[in-house]
């Protein structure tokens, strides 16, 4: 699951993006409400993180802006202003949960899996699919009831095809999920990561769909695999 953190202080940022990425998380960092734009213009986010207060102003037009252009992933507001006012103005102009500073990563990550699950209508925080099992809240997966270690890539690959479990994902979404802006990968590592996850799991779990991109198998084909 790749997030988008648009926050000016270098310190918060730098803890926040530690944090969720111990959490199995990619996040990519940007300053302003302009490169937030920008980067929502060239790039796909399965949630935003903005600070109320940036260097180019309050963030409330842009998340306005962001939600009239049909923007659907979910908008956490992180402020520093316990203010009524301005939590009530954040929420009407689309942002769906605040957390005033400072706060607990652990409750940042909480939100972020409640925001999401809302979002996919789900009831809980593992996921399920044909013998596989993650538990979102205890970062925790396994296989027919088999524990399974995994890299952060592999995680952050598991992740988002159970997050899609009926959607072709192409090679380019699964990179910027793994990567983001970390630069440039080779043009085969996501074959690879799927390689390894195949050899964990079964051979049948996710399908190449030729020139489009992977899906996981219909779980009968999975089950009729085994």
């Amino acid at each position: 699951m790749r997030i988008l953190l648009v926050e000016d202080d270098e310190l918060i940022a730098a803890g926040i993006i530690s944090g969720l990425t111990q959490h199995g998380y990619h996040v990519d960092h940007c300053v302003t409400g302009k490169q937030a734009e920008a980067a929502l213009r060239s790039d796909q986010f399965q949630l935003l993180i903005f600070d109320l207060g940036l260097p180019d102003g309050l963030a409330i037009p842009v998340i306005q802006r962001l939600k009239q252009q049909g923007l659907s992933a979910p908008i956490l507001v992180l402020t520093a202003w316990d203010q009524i006012d301005r939590k009530v103005a954040a929420l009407d102009a689309g942002a769906d949960d605040y957390m005033v500073k400072p706060f607990d990563l652990r409750e940042l990550e909480a939100r972020i899996r409640v925001l999401v699950r809302r979002q996919q209508a789900r009831t809980d925080d593992v996921l399920n699919y044909a013998g596989v099992s993650m538990d979102l809240a205890q970062q925790s997966v396994s296989y027919q009831g088999q524990a399974l270690v995994l890299t952060r890539r592999e995680w952050l690959l598991l992740k988002e095809f159970l997050l899609n479990p009926k959607r072709i994902l192409s090679r380019e979404r699964l990179e910027s999920v793994c990567y983001g802006w970390d630069g440039d990968i080779e043009s085969n590592t996501i074959e690879v990561h799927i390689h390894h996850l195949r050899k964990k799991t079964t051979k049948d779990l996710i399908r190449n769909v030729r020139g489009m991109g992977y899906m996981l198998a219909a779980e009968s084909e999975v089950d009729d695999a085994n």
